[in-house]
C-alpha cells in the first residue's frame, strides 16, 4: 500500500532584501515541521528567499550574491526533510522567477515560472524572462508537478504539469490582497482542477510591503475541487497537510478550513497588517498622527493601536479658532480610551506670526482657501517636528475620496510617511469604524453621526466643496477602479455634470498624489504603483 506524504505549507512573512534573515527562517522554519509535524517535505512563498516583490533590487550584483550564499546555506543547513522554496536564479540565458526542491542537499527539480504579469501592481516582465517547460519530480509515492503564482491563472502551465504526469500540483505564491483576492484565487484554482482533475496546493505569503499587503490564505483542494485546508487571513501559519496516493488519484485528508472574513474584517486587518510590517521593517519605535476629532483620524488612531499597540501611539490635537468643542471633546475621549498619549497644541499663536510675515504680500487681496491651507500646514509642521524629536513616524489620516478630489492640503496634512487609509473610501471608513466599535468600541458615537467637516472655517462641511459620499464614492469607485466612461457612470443614474465635475478634480490633483505618502492598498486599483495617470495632460472629459 502506498504511504502517505506529508507536506508542511509555510504560510510566512519575509522581509524584502533581508536575504540572511529570510534564509535563517526557512532553515529554522523547515526544521520545525521536521520535528514537530514530522512533514516529509515543506514548502514555502514565491521568492521567499529574497522576498516579494523585490523590483528593482534583483538588479543589484550584491543580491545575487547573497541569493546564491542563500541556496548553499539551505542545501547544507536542511536536513531530514525536502525544502522547497522560490529565489530569482540569475542564468546565463536570464533573470528567472524560480523554485527549487532539495532534500538533503540535493536537487531534486527545478521550476521556472512560465506566466510572467505585467498588470495592475505587477511588472515581472521589467524582470524576468519566461520560463518555457513544466516540471514534475517523484517524491516518494507521488508525481509532483510546480507551478508558481501566475502560472495558475492560465490554463497552460497546470495542464502541461499533468501531460508530464503530475499527480498533484504545488503552487508557490506572493499574491497580493484586495477585498476580492481569496475568493478570486479559490474560484480559479477549482477551475484549473476541473479542467484537470489534479489536487493542487497553493501556498501564498503573507505581511505587509510598501503599498502591498499579502494575507495569506494557502489552500489545498482535491482533485474534486473540495476544499480540504485552509490557513487563516493575515497570519503565519506553519500546516500539515497530508496527502494519500492511491491506483486511481491521490487524495487529501481533510484538515483545517479557516473562515473567509468578511469585507470590514479582511479590510480592517489588512489595514493593520500593513501599518504593522511598515512600521516595524523600518525599525520606527512609534508613531504620531493628528488626532481631529473627525471620523478619518479616530479610524487610523485605532488602526495604529491595534498595528503596533497603544503605548507606541501618540496623538495631538491642534485647535484653531474654529475647531468646535465638540471635536476637542470627541478627540480627548477616544484618546483616553485606547490608552495613548495625547497632547494639545494651539495654533493660533503660529497662525497669526505667518499672516503678519505675509501681510506685505497678501495686502490688497481677500482670504480664500490659501489661509484655510496655512492652518492645515501649521499643524504638519508641527506634527513633522515632533516626528523628527522622537524618530516616531508621523500618520496622515487622509482617506481615498479626499485623495482622488484634491481635498486635502499638500505640505499639510498629507504630510507624512505613511498613510493607513489612502486606499479607503469615506463611505468605507464609515463602515470600518463601526466595525472596530463592534470589536471594542474605542470611537466616540458622535463622532460616526455627525457631519464630516475639515473645520478650516466658520460652518464648513465637506459637503460645501463635494458631493455627498454616497453620490461622490460610487463614481470614483466607476472612473478609478473600472475604467469608466462619463456616459457609462451617467448610465448608472449620476447627473452628467456632477460626473464632469469629479473626473476633471481627479485629474487635476494627479501631482498632489505623486507627493503622497505610500498607504495600503485594498482596493483592485489603488492610487500608488497600480495609478499611472499623467500630471500633464490635455484631455479633457466629454460635457
Amino acid at each position: 500500500m502506498n504511504s502517505a506524504v506529508r507536506v508542511a505549507l509555510a504560510q510566512l512573512d519575509l522581509a524584502v532584501g533581508d536575504v540572511a534573515g529570510n534564509t535563517r527562517r526557512i532553515v529554522e522554519t523547515a526544521l520545525r515541521a521536521r520535528d514537530e509535524l514530522e512533514a516529509h517535505l515543506v514548502v514555502f512563498p514565491e521568492l521567499s528567499v529574497c522576498g516579494y516583490p523585490p523590483e528593482d533590487l534583483l538588479f543589484h550584483k550584491g543580491l545575487r550574491e547573497a541569493v546564491g550564499g542563500a541556496l548553499e546555506t539551505i542545501r547544507r543547513d536542511i536536513r531530514g526533510i525536502a525544502v522547497l522554496l522560490g529565489y530569482p536564479e540569475y542564468a546565463d540565458d536570464g533573470l528567472f522567477n524560480a523554485c527549487s526542491v532539495y532534500e538533503d542537499g540535493k536537487l531534486l527539480c527545478h521550476y521556472r515560472k512560465q506566466v510572467l504579469p505585467n498588470y495592475s501592481v505587477f511588472d515581472e516582465k521589467r524582470y524576468f524572462v519566461e520560463g518555457r517547460k513544466p516540471a514534475v519530480f517523484r517524491f516518494r509515492d507521488l508525481r509532483i508537478g510546480l507551478n508558481i503564482c501566475e502560472d495558475v491563472w492560465q490554463a497552460g502551465p497546470l495542464a502541461a504539469s499533468r501531460s508530464a504526469g503530475a499527480e498533484v500540483v504545488i503552487a508557490v505564491n506572493g499574491s497580493p490582497y484586495d477585498m476580492a483576492s481569496q475568493p478570486n484565487r479559490e474560484l480559479i484554482v477549482a477551475e484549473r482542477i476541473r479542467e484537470n482533475a489534479l489536487p493542487v496546493l497553493y501556498v501564498n505569503t503573507v505581511g505587509g510591503q510598501d503599498e502591498l499587503v499579502f494575507d495569506g490564505g494557502s489552500f489545498a483542494m482535491d482533485a474534486t475541487g473540495e476544499l480540504c485546508h485552509r490557513a487563516p487571513a493575515f497570519d503565519e501559519e506553519l500546516a500539515l497537510v497530508t496527502l494519500r496516493p492511491g491506483s486511481a488519484k491521490v487524495a487529501l485528508e481533510r484538515g483545517t478550513v479557516a473562515p473567509l472574513l468578511g469585507k470590514e474584517a479582511s479590510v480592517y486587518s489588512a489595514l493593520v497588517t500593513g501599518t504593522r510590517d511598515y512600521v516595524e521593517k523600518h525599525g520606527f519605535p512609534g508613531v504620531i498622527l493628528g488626532l481631529s476629532g473627525g471620523v478619518d483620524s479616530a479610524l487610523v488612531a485605532a488602526i495604529a493601536c491595534d498595528a503596533i499597540g497603544a503605548d507606541r501611539v501618540r496623538a495631538v490635537m491642534m485647535p484653531f479658532r474654529y475647531t468646535s468643542s465638540m471635536s476637542q471633546e470627541d478627540a480627548a475621549l477616544e484618546a483616553d480610551t485606547l490608552g495613548i498619549r495625547y497632547d494639545v497644541l494651539p495654533i493660533a499663536p503660529i497662525y497669526d506670526a505667518t499672516l503678519r510675515q505675509l501681510e506685505p504680500i497678501f495686502s490688497g487681496r481677500d482670504e480664500d482657501v490659501t489661509e484655510e491651507n496655512i492652518q492645515s500646514r501649521v499643524r504638519g509642521l508641527l506634527l513633522m517636528a515632533i516626528s523628527n524629536k522622537t524618530g516616531r513616524m508621523l500618520l496622515t489620516t487622509g482617506n481615498k475620496s479626499e485623495m482622488a478630489v484634491g481635498y486635502a492640503t499638500l505640505y499639510g496634512d498629507m504630510a507624512g510617511g505613511f498613510a493607513p487609509i489612502k486606499d479607503v473610501s469615506k463611505s468605507l471608513v464609515y463602515a470600518l469604524a463601526r466595525y472596530r466599535n463592534s470589536q471594542s468600541p474605542v470611537i466616540p458615537e458622535r463622532v460616526l453621526t455627525r457631519e464630516p467637516s475639515a473645520e478650516l472655517r466658520p460652518g464648513q462641511k465637506d459637503t460645501d466643496s463635494l458631493p455627498p459620499y454616497d453620490v461622490l464614492d460610487p463614481i470614483l469607485e466607476a472612473f478609478i477602479e473600472e475604467d469608466l466612461s462619463v456616459d457609462q457612470i451617467e448610465a448608472r443614474g449620476f447627473e452628467r455634470d456632477v460626473v464632469v465635475r469629479i473626473l476633471e478634480m481627479v485629474k487635476r490633483n494627479e501631482y498632489k498624489r505623486r507627493q503622497a505618502p505610500p498607504g495600503v492598498r485594498i482596493s483592485s486599483r489603488a492610487f500608488g504603483r497600480d495609478w499611472r495617470y499623467p500630471i500633464t495632460s490635455g484631455y479633457k472629459f466629454p460635457g
